[in-house]
């Protein structure tokens, strides 16, 4: 099969909304992660925001109305990255461009704000905009107006794997000729008092109110949980031909692709993880590369006590003695996790850092948990001369998507 090849990106962070902005930030190893407000009274009142968003550049502020948060950060990240991409719709026919924007809870402020109305006010208060608002494929379907792709379009719903299936399934559709040229990603926007409480009655938020920075710690001993965040990332997808015809710069390949399920748990991981290796080993296997050629994992890395043990585990079956020469390290402690949105946003780190040949750190990592034996790049960048990388995501029910990824020539 021809080679898959990504030539557009675009991003919304707790960190900056492009991806020079974030790059710079977990380059440096800095948090996005700080007090909010609006969760004054709740057991957990800290997250990660993208305070600067502004989804009226491209859509004008009637617009913008119409759409809820998730759906603005997946369509203006999506016009981000077919703008770099440079495709419009004289580079591929209309029907051969499609469209998966990913997210794992939709428009959830929309819906507990015309919630509240309903209850307080009664259904005649109900806005009419009120379900295409919260629907989970509004991002899709309002990218594609923008954009006129009329390819394949739908959304993916795989909680915390959302954004890396939205990837697989769109270089899938490409391989299998469904379409040229797809506009894939995930994003969240489900930073509410709703969901928080949600997270945090399962006790799987950190609690750290008085240290936010310091609160996602993953493969920490220290560790108490995750740590909720919004945004998301968009791609451009398409073949290494045609994107080579026609003069693309080329940011990265997509190498090799493995999905699996846990068939465990509906929120554990499994801690033997073999769905999680099965998935890694086939993602390798696809790219043709030896599991030696890989020089770096983004790790899912969630800082909560079963999964960065489990992700261990897998990482060193999968990899056997070469697990031990990896560079590994978890974003989540600085972006926090974006649910949906969170492969998507650490595939784009995953391309700047083969781009920069610089490799993240895990920041907060002081205090190693002592079955999370591996190199998690502790605290400070390390540069590196790799060409390869892995991005793992697994999610609530047990879900879980490796992505194997090339640096771009």
């Amino acid at each position: 099969m021809e080679r898959i090849v990504i030539t557009g990106m675009g991003v919304v962070s707790p960190l900056g909304n492009s991806p020079e902005e974030l790059w710079s930030g977990v380059s440096l190893g800095r948090s996005g992660i700080a007090k909010i407000e609006s969760l004054e009274g709740l057991p957990v009142t800290f997250g990660g925001l993208a305070l600067n968003f502004n989804p009226s550049k491209y859509l004008g502020n009637k617009n913008s109305g119409r759409l809820d948060r998730y759906s603005q950060m997946g369509v203006t990240a999506g016009l981000d990255a077919v703008n770099q991409a440079g495709i419009n719709k004289e580079t591929y026919p209309e029907f051969r461009v499609g469209v998966i924007v990913g997210t794992g809870s939709g428009g959830m402020i929309t819906h507990d704000e015309q919630g509240a109305l309903f209850r307080e006010k009664g259904p005649k208060r109900v806005s009419p905009l009120a379900v295409p608002m919260f629907i989970v494929n509004m991002a899709t379907g309002y990218l594609s107006i923008l954009t006129g792709a009329k390819g394949p379009g739908m959304a993916v719903a795989s909680a915390c794997a959302t954004g890396g299936h939205a990837l697989a399934i769109a270089a899938r559709l490409i391989q299998t000729g469904d379409a040229d040229c797809m506009i894939a990603g995930g994003v969240d926007a489900c930073v509410t008092r709703f969901v928080i409480s949600g997270f945090a009655a399962m006790r799987a938020l950190s609690t750290r109110n008085d240290d936010p920075s310091g609160a996602s710690r993953p493969f920490d001993k220290e560790r108490d949980g995750f740590v909720m965040s919004e945004g998301g990332a968009v791609f451009v997808l398409e073949k290494e031909g045609a994107a080579r015809k026609r003069g693309a710069t080329i940011l990265a390949s997509l190498l090799g692709i493995g999905m699996t399920q846990d068939a465990y748990h509906m929120v554990a991981p499994d801690p033997d993880a073999p769905a999680v290796i099965y998935a890694m080993q086939q993602a390798i296997k696809e790219s043709g590369l030896n599991p030696e050629q890989i020089g770096y994992i983004n790790a899912h890395g969630t800082s909560t006590s079963l999964n960065d043990k489990a992700e261990t585990v897998a990482i060193k079956k999968t990899f056997g003695r070469h697990a031990y020469n990896l560079k590994i390290s978890s974003t989540k402690s600085m972006t926090g996790h974006l649910i949906g949105g969170a492969s998507a946003l650490e595939t784009s780190i995953c391309i700047m850092a083969l781009k920069n040949s610089v490799l993240p750190p895990t920041i907060n990592l002081y205090n190693p948990d002592p079955e999370c034996d591996l190199d998690y790049i502790p605290n400070v960048a390390v540069s590196t001369d790799t060409k390869y990388c892995m991005n793992n995501a697994f999610g609530f029910g047990g879900q879980n998507v490796c992505l194997v990824i090339g640096k771009g020539e």
